[in-house]
């Protein structure tokens, strides 16, 4: 196991979010990553591709997968005091909230809402670009609230905080890194966009790593925790390939070298479910002053 051989600060290995896609729903798939995730090397979370869908049929499919993944493969969470089924939520093709100007690839205004309403906790869709479903706010972790009739209400959103958490009918967006690569440039002149992706034609870096940390992104009044998020299509080939022969390898390294070696510094693997509950933490202002990275 790859991930054996790397260890954060506090010893333990990286851990990956499988976003798996309702509409490819295989149990024995599922029940092999379900024994990856009790060995400790992530969690499962949800992620649909959609179109010309309804409020309605939504929340019937959400409902039923998340059911699914809790009931049948022994997944996700159920809220204690709620008892509701929880999640973490990747949106297919990136257009989260009816988000593209044609409506493709969902159909759902004011889909937020109904994502809250059952059960998601945190979307980390974005960052998109060049695609234009790419919000304005860019780089950030935020709160964001479906309105009726209305499509990409998460364009712009009210900062995470230390001391303020959400109200119970908005959304947690936590975005990844997006930044222009200098570093990386096409024709040798034009910057590349470097959203975080991870995959055949953006391989793991040293420097990628460090372009990642320098957005900042984290949670206001809580300077000293860095998130950091990348994403991947690890199942599509040449990507795979390239991760499992030394991509991953180069990432856990690179991350480990900037951060967990580097004096003043703490680095701390996590899955997305994890990522959300520092953030949670730090706006409830219930965490310690430790440096998080993950």
């Amino acid at each position: 196991m790859i991930a054996g051989r790397h260890r954060d600060s506090d010893g333990r290995s990286p851990r990956h979010s499988f976003f798996y896609p309702e509409e490819e729903y295989d149990p024995e798939i599922l029940d092999g990553l379900a024994c990856l995730c009790r060995d400790g090397y992530g969690d499962v979370e949800v992620h649909l591709h959609h179109d010309n869908d309804t409020a309605d049929n939504l929340r019937e499919t959400l409902e039923r997968f998340k059911t699914t993944l809790y009931e049948k493969h022994g997944l996700l969470r159920r809220n204690p005091e709620t008892e509701q089924v929880e999640y973490c939520f990747i949106h297919g093709n990136w257009a989260l909230d009816n988000s593209r100007p044609d409506g493709r690839w969902c159909g759902v205004p004011n889909e937020l809402s109904v994502l809250v309403e059952t059960g998601c906790r945190v979307d980390m869709t974005m960052p998109s670009a060049p695609s234009d479903t790419q919000t304005s706010k860019i780089n950030s972790i935020y709160f964001a609230r479906g309105r009726a009739g209305c499509s990409k209400s998460h364009n712009s959103g009210r900062d995470a905080v230390v001391g303020e958490w959400g109200s119970p009918d908005e959304l947690l967006l936590v975005q990844g890194p997006l930044a222009l690569n200098w570093k990386n440039r096409k024709f040798g002149l034009v910057p590349k966009i470097d959203s975080g992706e991870v995959s055949f034609d953006a391989p793991p870096t040293g420097q990628r790593v460090r372009l990642w940390g320098g957005r900042s992104i984290g949670v206001r009044g809580a300077p000293g925790h860095v998130f950091i998020k990348a994403h991947t299509h690890g199942t599509e080939g040449r990507t795979s390939d390239m991760l499992l022969e030394g991509g991953l390898d180069t990432l856990w390294t690179a991350l480990e070298a900037q951060y967990r070696d580097s004096p003043g510094h703490a680095l701390h693997y996590v899955s997305a479910w994890e990522m959300y509950t520092k953030v949670r933490e730090l706006c409830e202002n219930l965490a310690g002053a430790s440096v998080a990275k993950g």
